[in-house]
């Protein structure tokens, strides 16, 4: 696991800079604290930071192929490349050090831009070609690894974290009001969006294309995997069971390559009990299992995961988190460079650093509600679309529902959306609607957001799926948005803010295109979900533990803005001074603030994106 950055000049006069690159990468020091490297060519700079995990000796970066015409800097694991370096061996390549970075070189040498599809990991890497003076570049199938870049008619820039692009960029950068919409809407900026206008993401399962010659204009992206559901009836639940069970267990053993100390966030869910069990399956002996807590009960799963961790005499670690962990937002929003509303970050960077005491790597239970229909507002989705349109006749009360309809109710924090036009129900993440938005904004701000509406992407990209079943339709949603945007950007800022890999062997995507397969009755009924993924970890698994009602990684912050934080955030956020008053309206937050503290509604997932956004302002105002 590591961090890269780069910066291409297009004037083939305009050398590049290895003190920005050196300044570029040094900012990331945290996702590569061992070692670093650089390639300076002429016009093209690549700078990288490593945290050791495989191949410790040899595997410094930059790397490049036997000719020195082709170099590669590399963020994450490829889990198959054993078996990939076998296959090129027998074709004539050479290798000079054990690591899966000179593999990717090599398949490049081999494959060209469809290298890629070979690869069954976590990555976002560059590739410099000197023989044709082009980069190349890709960014792995769900998300895992990021990837932002910022591309104008002057230079292309690189790098893992937004603040290398910053520091590399020789422009003004300017606030995308559209992402902001976006981040009041879901509580992240995703796709292919960043809070700038300058700066973008690379989406999951693309990669591109540059002829340095010719500049920006020759930039192409294309993707090269989808996501596709084609249920299989032809198996028996019996059979898909066993298929999985394979699968899984083919992917943890897998995602347990590691020369260094390695171990398990366990929340005492489903997810994350499975992947400890099976990783006590496929290497009997010590598991290092992780867990956070809180002194609320309603929060609390530790009892859960401390059965599991029983159960498999794991070497198992807790830590309780207080109401004063919210000191720790403005090294948040220093690891997440752009507005982030999850709150759960605060406990995800706890244990991330509370694990990094004991091991390098940790694998986590990410990705299950995605692939199996998990979520419980699929199935409150299902039922409202239901009884909406049962015998095909719209029922006209909705539109009075949707208006009345609170931010928060129980499960995600969730609001629904109708598409009229194909009568899809679309169930999201909501942080506030857009009425509340509407509300919140000043006139600057709705002046940038303009015509532009957050939720017609999200109805855009129903509208567009393949799927022909409703909930498959809601998975490939979240696969799509709320996996990479929220989830996965979570993990990976938190955990490699401490210099710890998190790997995430559900999505494997072998192991997701076998769960594509599965028809969607296997997975999801009127009253539970993730059906079959359940039945298969029965077995592994504790009763208590599979029964326990669903919770997630929800943080408390309702009842510390109540109490222990409500000062805090009055003296943030009731100063007319305050940073956010260039973008908001004082007079809807201080009703947001109001409500909240004479208990109206909670509003507290509110109050965490408007105080996250006035630190990020803080820090990058003006800088």
């Amino acid at each position: 696991m590591c961090g890269i950055a780069g910066k291409i000049n297009f004037d083939i006069n305009n050398s590049a800079d290895p003190v920005l690159i050196k300044k570029m990468t040094d900012l990331i020091t945290h996702r590569g604290p061992d070692s670093e490297g650089f390639y300076i060519y002429k016009n093209v700079g690549m700078g990288f930071r490593r945290l050791s995990i495989i191949d410790l000796n040899t595997g410094d970066q930059p790397i490049s192929d036997a000719s020195g015409n082709v170099t590669i800097t590399f963020n994450g694991e490829i889990y198959n490349y054993l078996e990939l370096k076998k296959t090129l061996v027998s074709k004539g390549y050479s290798f000079r050090t054990t690591t899966d970075t000179e593999v990717i070189v090599n398949l490049y040498l081999e494959y060209g831009k469809d290298c890629v599809k070979y690869l069954r990991g976590m990555f976002a890497f560059v590739i410099y070609d000197k023989r044709n003076n082009c980069v190349f570049g890709a960014r792995d199938r769900f998300g895992i690894k990021p990837f932002y870049y910022s591309l104008n008619n002057n230079e292309f820039i690189w790098g893992s974290e937004l603040k290398c692009v910053k520091a590399g960029s020789g422009q003004k950068l300017n606030m995308d009001y559209s992402a902001l919409d976006e981040f009041f809407t879901y509580g992240y900026i995703g796709l292919d969006k960043s809070v700038f206008k300058e700066v973008r993401k690379l989406k999951p399962a693309h990669c591109f294309t540059l002829d340095i010659n010719k500049g920006a204009q020759s930039l192409e992206i294309n993707s090269y995997w989808n996501i596709n559901y084609e249920p299989d009836y032809s198996k028996t639940e019996n059979e898909w069971i066993e298929l999985l069970d394979q699968k899984f267990s083919e992917s943890i053993k897998m995602h347990m390559i590691s020369d260094v100390p390695l171990g398990a966030f366990l929340s005492g869910g489903i997810d994350s009990s499975g992947v400890v069990a099976f990783m006590n399956k496929v290497s009997p002996g010590q598991v290092k299992t992780f867990s956070i807590g809180f002194k609320e009960e309603k929060f609390n799963e530790l009892q859960y995961a401390r059965e599991v961790a029983e159960k498999y005499k794991t070497e198992h670690h807790e830590l309780i988190l207080e109401p004063e962990s919210v000191e720790l937002l403005p090294r948040l929003v220093s690891a997440f460079d752009e507005p982030f509303a999850d709150s759960s970050a605060i406990p995800t960077y706890y244990v991330s650093k509370f694990a990094r005491e004991f091991v390098t790597v940790v694998l986590s239970g990410d990705g299950g509600d995605e692939l199996f229909a998990g979520y419980n507002n699929y199935m409150k989705a299902l039922s409202v679309k239901n009884s909406l349109f049962s015998n095909g006749i719209f029922n006209p009360f909705w539109n009075i529902l949707h208006r009345t309809l609170p931010s928060n109710v129980s499960g995600k924090g969730l609001s629904y959306f109708l598409s009229k036009k194909r009568s899809d129900l679309g169930a999201y993440f909501c942080v506030m609607k857009k009425n509340e938005r509407s509300s919140l904004f000043n006139d600057r701000t709705l002046y940038g957001i303009g015509s532009y509406s957050s939720e017609a992407d999200r109805i855009q990209m129903l509208n567009c799926s393949s799927s022909k079943d409703f909930v498959s339709r809601l998975e490939e949603l979240d696969l799509l948005n709320y996996l990479p945007g929220d989830i996965l950007t979570k993990v990976d800022r938190t955990s490699m803010q401490n210099s710890l890999e998190t790997r995430v062997p559900l999505l494997d995507h072998e192991f997701a295109e076998l769960s594509f397969k599965i028809p969607p009755e296997l997975k999801m009924n009127n009253n539970e979900g993730k059906l079959i993924f359940k039945k298969m970890l029965s077995k592994y698994l504790p009763e208590n533990v599979m029964k326990h009602k669903k919770q997630g990684f929800g943080v408390p912050i309702s009842i510390w803005f109540k109490d222990d934080l409500k000062t805090y955030v009055n003296d943030r956020l009731l100063n007319k001074n305050a940073l956010i008053y260039d973008h908001l309206n004082y007079s809807a937050v201080s009703k947001i603030i109001s409500d909240q503290n004479f208990g109206m509604r909670d509003f507290s997932g509110q109050i965490w994106a408007i105080l996250f956004l006035e630190e990020w302002l803080k820090q990058n105002i003006n800088t």
